[in-house]
């Protein structure tokens, strides 16, 4: 059972976002208004660096110094269904991975819809590969419309030294699944009529199942090992589920499945949200040690 936080969050989300994604019409005005970035909090200073590649900003997060080390680098590729910039919320994750893993933290400010689509985001993240060290593995990890570039990234490197973490991606930008229809009137969060214009526009000339855009549809039998988080109360479960099913043969995907959560629940104040931070902590420290 859910504890009574995630339930509060569940109501919460249900009184103050549902209605953003909720029609049609609704999302085409969050495409056009998407959500400004949040700045980062004054805690970062002094450890948080910032550089321009391809035209876009990178931010680094270095660790606490008694817990720095240089093995691995992680990436983390922001949510906000390719409208919307980064949020405390994610700089809160940020902060917490880079202090509780020791490493140091990419985050790559890609461009948003409606100026900027999938290509842009995938050369821009081609370019920040190549400004990765080749002798450090790397951990990409991802929420929701991040957890789609996480995965597209990964896929278009199958033989570097990487791992993925998944939070609540969106795998397929058709949201076309049909077991959706039965998770969709219990997310407090995300409806598929708001999301499917924003979809259309940030694939471009790409179809909404192409696996240039939707990476459920791409290679998945070379994955590096890749954890998801997802709460039941999500309409990217299903997907999710789907995704482990397909990687199965690799062998390469656990799911974690949390009863009750809503949408990207790791990012929440949620006894739930700070289990599955833990259990991303311990997926970095565990594949890097393999590496």
């Amino acid at each position: 059972m859910a504890s009574w936080q995630t339930r509060a969050v569940c109501l919460y989300l249900r009184a103050t976002r549902k209605a953003r994604y909720s029609t049609t019409e609704r999302g085409l005005q969050a495409l056009a208004n998407g959500i400004p970035p949040a700045a980062p909090p004054r805690t970062l200073e002094g450890r948080l660096f910032t550089e321009q590649v391809a035209g876009f900003e990178i931010s680094k997060v270095r660790p606490s110094a008694n817990r720095s080390t240089m093995a691995g680098v992680l990436v983390y590729l922001h949510g906000g269904a390719f409208v919307n910039g980064i949020a405390k919320q994610h700089w809160d994750l940020v902060s917490f991975l880079a202090d509780a893993t020791g490493h140091e933290v990419w985050v790559p400010q890609y461009g948003l819809a409606p100026a900027h689509g999938a290509d842009d985001a995938r050369a821009f993240l081609e370019a920040v590969h190549d400004r990765l060290r080749d002798d450090r593995a790397v951990h990409v990890l991802g929420d929701s419309a991040g957890g789609n570039l996480a995965l597209l990234l990964a896929q278009a490197h199958t033989g570097d030294r990487s791992i993925v973490g998944l939070i609540a991606p969106w795998l397929d930008l058709s949201i076309s699944n049909p077991q959706i229809d039965a998770v969709e009137p219990h997310d407090p969060w995300l409806s598929r009529a708001g999301l499917r214009p924003i979809a259309v526009q940030w694939a471009g000339e790409h179809g909404l199942q192409d696996p240039a855009v939707s990476p459920l549809f791409g290679d998945l039998t070379k994955l590096p090992p890749t954890e998801i988080f997802v709460g039941t109360r999500d309409i990217c479960l299903p997907d999710s589920r789907l995704l482990r099913d397909r990687a199965k043969s690799s062998g390469s995907v656990t799911l974690h499945e949390d009863v009750g959560s809503p949408h990207v629940y790791p990012l929440l104040p949620t006894p739930e949200g700070r289990g599955a931070r833990d259990a991303i902590v311990r997926h970095v420290e565990r594949t890097f040690a393999r590496s």
